[in-house]
C-alpha cells in the first residue's frame, strides 16, 4: 500500500499593506478640504512640490430654442425688463446666460424690430459659461419687439423677442 503524502499548501501571502506616501496624504487632505469648503480651485506649493487641483466643470450642450406659445404677463415682464404689454407669441430663452443682440458690441444686431427673419437665421447669442450659443429662428417671422436689453442676464424661459409669423 502506497502512502501518499498530502501536500501542504503554504498559507496565502497576505498582500503587503501599501504604504501611503506623505505627498499622497497631503493631496488627499487638500482634496477633502476642497470638498468640505466647496472650493473650485486650490494651489499648493511647499517642499518643492507644486500642485494645482481644479474641479471639473460640466460641459455646455446647446439646447434647441423654445419658440412660440402664449407668454404670461409675468414671464414677459421678467424677461422684458419691465415691458407692460402682453404679446401673443414670444421667443423664449432656452438657457440661462447673458443676452447679446450682435456678435460684438460694435456689430449690428442680428435681428432688429420690424425685420423679417427666415428659418435658421441667427437672431441673438446667449453666453453661458463663456460659450456663445446661437439662438436661431425656427420659422419665418417678423420681429415685433426686442424684450431684453443687450448685455443683460436672462433666465431659461424668459421672453426675448415678440414676433409675428409670416
Amino acid at each position: 500500500m502506497k502512502k501518499t503524502a498530502a501536500k501542504k499548501t503554504a498559507p496565502a501571502k497576505k498582500a503587503a499593506a501599501v504604504k501611503e506616501s506623505p505627498i499622497l496624504k497631503e493631496v488627499k487632505q487638500l482634496y477633502g478640504f476642497m470638498q468640505d469648503n466647496n472650493i473650485d480651485t486650490i494651489e499648493y506649493d511647499q517642499k518643492g512640490l507644486y500642485l494645482r487641483l481644479v474641479k471639473a466643470k460640466p460641459a455646455v450642450v446647446p439646447v434647441p430654442v423654445n419658440v412660440g406659445g402664449t407668454a404670461a404677463a409675468s414671464g414677459v415682464a421678467a424677461g422684458g425688463a419691465g415691458a407692460q404689454e402682453q404679446y401673443k407669441e414670444v421667443i423664449k430663452s432656452s438657457l440661462t446666460g447673458i443676452f447679446f443682440r450682435g456678435s460684438t458690441p460694435s456689430a449690428p444686431p442680428f435681428a432688429k424690430e420690424g425685420a423679417r427673419v427666415n428659418k435658421g437665421d441667427v437672431i441673438c447669442l446667449i453666453e453661458a459659461m463663456k460659450v456663445f450659443n446661437e439662438v436661431r429662428a425656427e420659422f419665418p417671422c417678423i420681429i415685433k419687439k426686442v424684450l431684453v436689453e443687450n448685455g443683460k442676464p436672462v433666465k431659461q424661459g424668459d421672453a426675448l423677442f415678440a414676433f409675428e409669423r409670416v
